[in-house]
């Protein structure tokens, strides 16, 4: 049996005010409700999908963060994903991007026969985009990325890859990862049964001490990046009201030209 691994992260909810706190500037995560991100459903269900067309795969999706994110898991599980990881540590509260992927590195090295990795194209609180470039680097394995379909048969990957610069048809052999977009599916929604099911499914946890890594290496006084100051988020103001007297297209334009529109 294969394994594909999902990667999901648990977020504050895009409906709720975001805050960072006052003395380092890291996300308060306390301050807004959590979810599991929007991307991962479509990664969730791009997973599922390759498990509907062999079911002699095995879906276990994989997580960082704090205790509370067993319940973006559990929502994971309750779509049909079949195990669920989450490496948890105090250690790691303010890891960057860089001490996140180690830490998912050394925690894909605790599963065995992986076909696929599959995530997001890039997370709705941090949206650096860079996660699955750097596990390709870390496990030396081919990244496909902002794909908005592909197949896994034969021990290869084929998709699409859907950019501003246009479409372009990629192919690589397994292991790999994969980032998808949103127009790469419509996750499905979790039935009543498969939620019944989520509460019986163990999710394992794990240390870094389980995993192999190293605190120094992970951890916001360890991180590479940093926020060293902000401001809020400035007042809406009330939009330019154009009276047209005839005249109304030429203002128009010249509006859009000020504003660097056009």
């Amino acid at each position: 049996m294969s394994n594909i691994v999902v990667l999901v992260k648990q977020v504050p909810d895009t409906y709720s005010e975001r805050k960072l706190t006052d003395d380092d500037f890291t996300l308060d995560r306390d301050s807004a409700d959590a979810v599991l991100d929007e991307i991962n459903e479509n990664a969730v269900e791009a997973a599922l999908q390759l498990k509907e067309a062999d079911s002699s795969r095995n879906v276990i999706v994989l997580s960082v963060g704090p205790t509370r994110a067993t319940e973006a898991l559990r929502k994971a599980l309750s779509l049909g994903c079949d195990e669920a990881i989450l490496v948890t540590d105090e250690a790691l509260e303010g890891s960057d991007v860089l001490g996140t992927a180690w830490t998912l590195s050394n925690a894909l090295n605790q599963i065995e026969d992986i076909e696929v990795i599959i995530a997001g194209n890039a997370s709705t609180d941090g949206g650096a985009g860079s996660i699955p470039g750097l596990l390709s680097e870390y496990r030396q394995i081919p990244s496909l990325t902002h794909m908005q379909s592909f197949s896994v048969e034969g021990g290869k990957v084929t998709g699409e890859r859907v950019t501003d610069e246009g479409k372009f048809g990629l192919e690589a052999p397994a292991p790999a990862i994969i980032s998808v977009t949103e127009k790469a599916n419509t996750p499905r929604f979790a039935a009543f049964k498969g939620i019944m099911a989520a509460k019986k499914k163990k999710i394992q946890e794990l240390s870094l001490a389980d995993i192999g890594v190293d605190a120094a290496n992970v951890g916001l006084a360890n991180a590479t990046t940093s926020v060293s100051n902000s401001a809020p988020k400035p007042a809406k103001s009330a939009g330019e009201v154009i009276t047209d007297e005839g005249d109304g297209g030429k203002k128009l334009v010249e509006f859009l030209v000020k504003e660097k529109l056009v």
